[in-house]
């Protein structure tokens, strides 16, 4: 077994249960009915802010890249990316479901009418464009420079989320101004020079 094989093997397993552990930890939490005087403003919260916490993650693959020069954490960018739409999609799906009961009217409203639900929605359509042109066909289908474009698109889906989420918490309140520190601590490491890529052995990984 080469080292890329061993990598694969044993990391991707790992970031598959990492990143299904808060959904695990939710649904432990529905089984006991353990969520607070208002389950669906819990669930909305709690599915939203993963949903921010992965899609930082996802953005700090490049600057880890940038920083230590090893381009093997690059065969997971892709897969954390469609892990954060996952939870983006979930918290949209709590939102029409438990918050909204279906109401597409309601639910039309609240996007025209309510300026944070309409940033979160562009944010969603952003990263579902994205997730939908993730894989190598739709790299091919569109040109490389053409969907590069497309998913440079994550920075402002990044930035709209954060205003999103600072606007939803009423009143001052630290934490999402912690996320929006970190979001523009992401964003400023990009400018920062590329590292020479650490010698390998083996076949060079595609990306993931």
């Amino acid at each position: 077994m080469t080292p890329d094989q061993r990598i694969r093997w044993i990391a991707k397993p790992a970031v598959w249960l990492l990143a299904l552990m808060p959904l695990a930890w939710l649904a432990m939490r529905v089984v006991n009915q353990d969520l607070g005087a208002n389950p669906a403003e819990f669930m909305n919260r709690y599915l939203g802010e993963w949903a921010l916490r992965m899609l930082f993650i996802a953005l700090a693959v490049t600057p880890v890249r940038r920083l230590t020069g090893s381009i093997e954490i690059m065969r997971f960018r892709r897969l954390l990316g469609l892990f954060a739409f996952f939870y983006v999609a979930l918290h949209l799906s709590s939102y029409i479901v438990l918050d909204q009961f279906f109401d597409w009217a309601e639910i039309w409203s609240d996007i025209v009418k309510r300026t944070y639900i309409t940033l979160g929605m562009i944010a969603f359509v952003i990263l579902a464009a994205m997730a939908a042109t993730s894989t190598a066909g739709m790299i091919k289908h569109l040109g490389r420079r053409n969907w590069s474009r497309l998913h440079k698109g994550v920075y402002v889906a990044g930035v709209l989320a954060v205003i999103h989420f600072f606007m939803m918490r009423k009143g001052f309140q630290i934490e999402p101004l912690v996320y929006g520190g970190i979001l523009a601590m992401l964003l400023g490491a990009r400018l920062l020079p590329n590292r020479r890529p650490k010698k390998r052995t083996g076949i060079q990984a595609s990306s993931t």
